[in-house]
């Protein structure tokens, strides 16, 4: 059985929202837990990453009005998951739901996006013979 193609819409957001598969695990790790305040080290932890990587993530995703930055005087910032909108909060559902189905099908298309990007900077500097 062939898969379904991933839905326009859903395509769309994971072209133009999610910058890397660690945004998105990120983005679905604070979603799973959604009640509770984040901090930095506990992401880097949990996804296996660095603390710089994983600030730099959740700030990518407080940028994007995914998550909120909650300050508390005199400790670091904490991030909590909150989309903006609830129309945002329904398609970061429907993309939740889709990663647990077809997780290798949303990988590849995030990648195919960064291989594009990757083949534009590459076209940028190809010596062309002049006619």
């Amino acid at each position: 059985m062939v898969p379904q193609p991933i839905p326009e819409e859903l395509r769309r957001f994971v072209l133009t929202s999610i910058a890397s598969v660690p945004h998105l695990e990120a983005l679905l790790l604070l979603r799973s837990g959604a009640q509770q305040d984040w901090t930095t080290q506990v992401v880097a932890e949990r996804l296996y990453i660095g603390d710089k990587l994983a600030a730099a993530l959740l700030a990518d995703l407080s940028r994007a009005g995914m998550t909120v930055t909650l300050r508390r005087a005199g400790s670091e910032p904490v991030f909590r998951y909150q989309p903006a909108t609830a129309a945002l909060g329904q398609v970061i559902d429907a993309l939740a739901d889709l990663y647990a189905r077809r997780l290798v099908d949303v990988t590849h298309l995030i990648h195919s996006k960064l291989d594009r990007k990757a083949q534009q900077f590459a076209d940028a500097f190809t010596w062309r013979k002049e006619s």
